[in-house]
């Protein structure tokens, strides 16, 4: 017991705590069990709810302001990086080296100078903002305690009261009990019924400040960081005019299949006859009619058994029109071997099978009698490959706009072209 005394703490305090704690115990049951009424406050227990949504969602937003964090100060360490490797492939004979060394300085600098700004004005006040919750909960909490030991005095009293053989001395105690228990709890509950309107309403200053803070330091860090940028631009530019020679190209993507209708000239070489120009086709094997190749129009590869028909003409180029007409099966419109559209979606003053429209971007020099010649700003109608095994990855089969206006004709105008020097636009 000594010890207990030295340390400021006596048997008897400890035998009243946990007295207390039993009492409030038997209370709780009592009042679960409907034996017992309980004091409620709607207008407090309302409060509380408020109390702790602004603590859940001031906690999110903690959590999210040091993520952001982490992310600015993964982007300063990356943009780092990126500015060391510039200077580093930066030889010391090019143009503005000066400048690109200190470029570089700059921007570690504003990556820095913005970290540390997004701690000062918002985490910093954020941290402060959230250190009052834990205090204003223990009191809550503490509130709820000597609510229970009111009631529980209240209960006790006006037992003795209503008790048939009545012990005034023990009803005079049970008041004096009642009374204090009252006058802890109410000074507690008063404080606490002023403060925690007061806290729920700072709430919107407190989420305007914070983010008006964060938009203010995004704005000027980007602003400055702006300038850098044009700085290094101009810097570059510079370097390039220099080298203006050794511009880097964009490339088309290799095709890696066979050329489209370089496949059809070498097949119809080495398999079919070239044709007089006065002698007819033969008729086929099975005796049925000649279709007339004025009535028929080319809509697909041509199969096989057809290239090697006697009478038929040798083609030249794609764009010539002495391939002969033929009949065969109508296949979907696919790009990448995917059905698109279809008979319903083509339109009247489109080429057949009308995927989308595309413009180029950069000029592109065909190499091959099977591709398209592209200018800058050049519209292309795209269109499905007649044969889905034929596009190569990268590449897309289509009509120069200008080109379908003039001709209507997707034997003369057709052609691949690559995919990547050009932009969809419908």
């Amino acid at each position: 017991m000594a010890e207990l005394g030295s340390k400021g703490v006596t048997a008897g305090k400890i035998a009243s705590n946990v007295q207390k704690k039993l009492t409030r115990a038997q209370e709780k049951v009592l009042q679960k069990l409907g034996k017992a009424d309980e004091t409620k406050d709607e207008q407090f227990e309302q409060c509380v709810q408020n109390f702790n949504k602004q603590l859940s969602e001031g906690t999110r937003l903690q959590k999210d302001l040091r993520t952001y964090l982490a992310s600015v100060k993964a982007m300063h360490e990356a943009s780092k990086k990126l500015t060391e490797c510039l200077q580093e492939v930066y030889e010391p004979d090019w143009p503005g080296r000066d400048d690109t060394n200190k470029i570089a300085e700059n921007n570690d600098l504003l990556w820095t100078d913005f970290h540390q700004k997004l701690v000062d004005q918002a985490l910093l006040t954020m941290d402060t903002y959230l250190g009052q919750f834990p205090d204003i909960k223990s009191r809550i909490a503490k509130r709820g305690r000597k609510l229970v030991d009111y009631d529980s005095a209240r209960h006790h009293f006006e037992a003795l009261q209503t008790a048939k053989k009545k012990d005034e001395t023990k009803i005079a105690k049970a008041e004096e009990e009642l009374v204090k228990a009252q006058k802890v709890f109410e000074e507690m509950n008063v404080d606490l019924q002023e403060e925690l309107p007061s806290l729920w309403n700072s709430r919107v200053g407190f989420y305007v400040n914070t983010f008006q803070s964060i938009a203010g330091l995004e704005e000027n860090f980007h602003k400055e960081m702006s300038k850098l940028n044009q700085n290094l631009h101009d810097v570059l530019l510079g370097l390039d005019k220099q080298y203006s020679g050794n511009a880097f190209p964009v490339k088309a993507q290799p095709r890696k299949k066979t050329k489209l209708f370089a496949r059809l000239r070498k097949k119809m070489s080495s398999d079919s006859t070239p044709a007089k120009a006065n002698k007819s086709p033969s008729p086929p094997p099975d005796g049925s009619p000649i279709t007339s190749p004025e009535t028929k129009t080319v809509n697909h590869e041509l199969e096989p058994s057809t290239l090697e028909a006697p009478g038929a003409s040798i083609p030249k180029s794609p764009s010539q029109s002495s391939l002969p007409a033929v009949v065969v099966e109508t296949f979907p419109a696919t790009v990448n071997g995917t059905v698109e559209g279809g008979a319903s979606s083509e339109r009247a003053d489109m080429p057949p099978g009308f995927l989308f429209k595309v413009q180029a971007m950069h000029d592109y020099t065909a190499t091959d009698t099977d591709e398209l010649q592209l200018k800058a700003g050049d519209v292309v109608l795209v269109i499905p490959f007649e044969n889905p095994e034929e596009q190569d990855e990268g590449w897309l089969m289509g009509v120069k706009e200008s080109d379908w206006i003039q001709h209507k004709a997707l034997d003369q105008c057709r052609g691949v072209f690559p995919e990547n020097f050009t932009e969809r636009v419908q």
